[in-house]
């Protein structure tokens, strides 16, 4: 039987990346390129620089991918990639680079959301399990994610303002600490105490989620501690702003769970890397043992070409294909993605 391999290239933001999969389980090769140094620089990610990075890393990494993978273009059965969401023009790089490939090699293209290719990276380490909830955390999305069956998706819970890992980045500006703001906010929080009082989140729906008063009220309490001459114990604050917005997340988490009875719970997407919320979310999990949990290991959280060849692989056997002349789109919604099928 002739093996099945899925080439991936991922380019939603500052991650240039491809990878190839055999047989929908092995990881022949998993290349990214990081801009993270150029953009630490700025402060954060500027698009028109995170575009060019990818103009110049693209060929190297599709090369440098088959190269390790032990496999060219003409063993490749399917090329997938990011539609969105994402930059536009990150997007357009990979989206462009995988359609040429489709149209040279005579290769069918699939693409795939960016979040499923997150909530997919679970299954290196357990197959997914339905019905599942996701929780997808990055620095652009917040959501509770529930899924009946393979590339179904139904958001029942979002964020109506800033996603979590935006809120760490700001807070971590208006600290000092630099960019990127969650893994320095996570460090300095080991060092702290949570004493600052910060207001807990409302919204209107139970289980969506709301960062931007939490992140005013740390702006604010340094104002305060300014105008009374005190002095601001960073690492207490990060902790206090920490502790604030992952019990928001956690308790999101536990009434979704107790609302659909999941049979398998899995946390997705960058800000799944930081070291509190991976123990409030086992903490709790741990407290429903009819239900399974896959808490993905750190290469699995930030943005790679496996994941999008994980979810691509799916795609693939659903019947999932695109065209040459699908465009990215950078405001793509997870329920809303249906690329047209064909006879898998």
């Amino acid at each position: 039987m002739k093996d099945e391999i899925i080439l991936a290239i991922e380019s939603s933001c500052d991650e240039t990346a491809c990878a190839i999969l055999k047989n929908g389980t092995e990881l022949l090769s998993n290349i990214v390129s990081s801009q993270i140094n150029v953009h630490t620089a700025f402060g954060g990610v500027v698009p028109e620089v995170a575009s060019r990075l990818h103009v110049e890393n693209i060929s190297y990494v599709i090369s440098s991918a088959l190269e390790k993978a032990g496999v060219t273009m003409d063993d490749v059965d399917a090329v997938t990639y990011t539609q969105g969401p994402g930059l536009i023009g990150s997007l357009h790089v990979g989206v462009l680079a995988a359609k040429t490939l489709g149209f040279v090699y005579h290769k069918p293209l699939v693409p795939v959301h960016h979040l499923a290719g997150h909530i997919y990276a679970n299954e290196y380490i357990a197959p997914l399990r339905f019905p599942l909830l996701a929780l997808v955390v990055s620095g652009g999305h917040t959501e509770l994610i529930r899924m009946e069956d393979d590339m179904k998706f139904d958001c029942v819970g979002t964020t109506h303002d800033d996603a979590i890992g935006e809120a760490y980045d700001k807070v971590a500006r208006v600290l000092g600490l630099g960019y990127p703001g969650g893994p320095k906010i996570d460090k300095l929080a080991k060092e702290g105490k949570p004493v600052y009082a910060l207001p807990k989140v409302h919204t209107d729906h139970p289980l969506d989620f709301s960062f931007s008063g939490l992140k005013s009220a740390v702006i604010q309490s340094l104002g305060r501690l300014e105008r009374h001459g005190e002095e601001l114990n960073k690492a207490d604050m990060a902790a206090s702003f920490q502790e604030a917005a992952l019990n928001e997340i956690t308790g999101r988490v536990r009434e979704a769970i107790e609302l659909y009875h999941p049979k398998h719970f899995v946390m997705a997407g960058g800000v799944a890397a930081n070291s509190r919320l991976r123990e409030l979310i086992t903490a709790e999990c741990e407290s429903h043992p009819d239900m399974t949990y896959t808490i993905p290991p750190m290469w699995c959280c930030t943005d790679n070409a496996a994941m999008i060849a994980k979810a691509g692989w799916h795609a693939y056997k659903l019947g999932v294909r695109g065209d040459l002349y699908d465009s990215p789109d950078p405001g793509l919604e997870l329920e809303s993605f249906e690329p047209s099928k064909e006879d898998a």
